[in-house]
């Protein structure tokens, strides 16, 4: 196992009382004492974690439990853009503007340029904004956002869901190789554990069903 805390302690939890538990956890650290005024009553969660940790289940099944939560993934923004050098388009394009309390339209540059339909929005009225993808829980992202959930993973494991899911090809390993080449000296500088609210482990051997609970670092 890889996990960054491997002795947890980890426990099962149903999904309700991590849901339940983002207003309560929601902090400001020193680095984001300057983080610019919301005017409204605007939650960011960063939902972070290594490649095929589970972030896109975990927002997802947050998001059905949070009323008025948009989720925000960033491979969206960083579609055919960069990997990791992404973070300006998602602050000026999304978090600063939802943080005013404004309706987010946004189309990337890469989606003009290559004709992709479609905009990341985030609607007016929303509640909490979920920010889902490897990432999300950057240094630079720090003063726009007010809670880190960092999924701990078994890199081996998030290799093997990822290639189930894209399919196991030359090409798809070659990707996945690239993407770890650049993922790993990435999260070791930006550490985004060390700024959790809550840690979970999304490659967990405890028993549980990731649709209904989450395995949680006490």
């Amino acid at each position: 196992m890889t996990l960054i805390f491997p002795d947890g302690p980890w426990r099962v939890a149903p999904l309700d009382e991590v849901a339940a538990r983002l207003p309560a956890t929601a902090t400001r650290h020193p680095e984001t004492a300057d983080r610019p005024p919301a005017s409204s009553a605007l939650t960011v969660v960063a939902v972070d974690g290594h490649g095929g940790s589970g972030k896109s289940t975990l927002a997802t099944a947050l998001a059905t439990r949070v009323p008025r939560t948009a989720i925000v993934h960033t491979d969206d923004i960083a579609w055919h853009h960069s990997i990791f050098g992404w973070s300006d388009l998602l602050v000026d394009g999304v978090l600063a503007p939802a943080r005013r309390g404004e309706e987010v339209t946004f189309r990337p540059p890469a989606w003009q340029r290559r004709g992709r339909e479609g905009a990341v929005h985030v609607p007016a009225g929303t509640r909490t904004l979920v920010v889902e993808g490897t990432g999300a829980g950057r240094l630079e992202l720090a003063p726009f956002t007010d809670l880190v959930i960092f999924l701990d993973a078994d890199l081996d494991e998030g290799r093997r869901r990822c290639l189930a899911r894209d399919g196991d090809t030359p090409q798809a390993r070659a990707f996945w190789d690239g993407w770890m080449a650049e993922e790993t000296p990435f999260m070791a500088e930006h550490r985004p554990w060390e700024r959790a609210g809550l840690i979970l482990c999304g490659t967990s051997d405890l028993p549980h069903d990731p649709t209904r609970e989450a395995v949680v670092r006490d």
